[in-house]
C-alpha cells in the first residue's frame, strides 16, 4: 500500500474540503431565502423557465442542502445531484457565449469557476464525507 503526506488527515482535510465548498453557496442561499422576491424577480430577468420554482429549488440546494453537505449525511448523492445543480446555473446563469466584451470575460470566469465547483462536488460524490460526518459515524 502506497503512503501519501495527508494520509492521517484524510478526515480532516474532506471535512475542509465540504466546508469551502459549500460557504459560498450557503451565504448565497440564504441571501436567496431572504429576498426571495427578489431572486424570483432575477432568475424571471434571465428567462429562467418557471422562476418561482427555480427560486424554490435554488434556496432549497444552496441553503439547506449545502448544510446538509457541510455535516455530512447522504454525502454521496447529495453532492452529486448538487454537481447537476451547479451546472445547471451555469448554464442558466452564466451564459457567455451569447454575451460581448467585459461581460463576456465576467460570465466566464463564473461559467469556469461552476465547473471548478463541480469537480470538487463529483470527487466527493466518490470519497464520501470521511468520519468528521453524519455519514461517518
Amino acid at each position: 500500500m502506497r503512503y501519501t503526506l495527508f494520509d492521517n488527515q484524510k478526515s480532516e482535510i474532506l471535512l475542509l474540503a465540504r466546508i469551502l465548498l459549500m460557504i459560498l453557496f450557503i451565504i448565497s442561499g440564504w441571501s436567496k431565502l431572504t429576498g426571495f422576491s427578489g431572486t424570483v424577480g432575477y432568475l424571471e430577468s434571465l428567462g429562467t423557465p418557471a422562476p418561482m420554482l427555480a427560486a424554490v429549488i435554488a434556496v432549497i440546494m444552496e441553503f439547506f442542502v449545502a448544510i446538509v453537505i457541510v455535516v455530512g449525511f447522504y454525502t454521496r448523492p447529495l453532492a452529486f445531484l448538487f454537481a447537476l445543480f451547479t451546472l445547471g446555473t451555469a448554464l442558466i446563469g452564466h451564459h457567455f457565449w451569447t454575451m460581448i466584451d467585459a461581460e463576456r470575460a465576467a460570465n466566464m470566469t463564473q461559467f469556469f469557476k461552476n465547473m471548478s465547483i463541480m469537480g470538487g462536488l463529483l470527487l466527493l460524490s466518490i470519497t464520501g464525507a470521511g468520519k468528521y460526518s453524519v455519514d461517518g459515524r
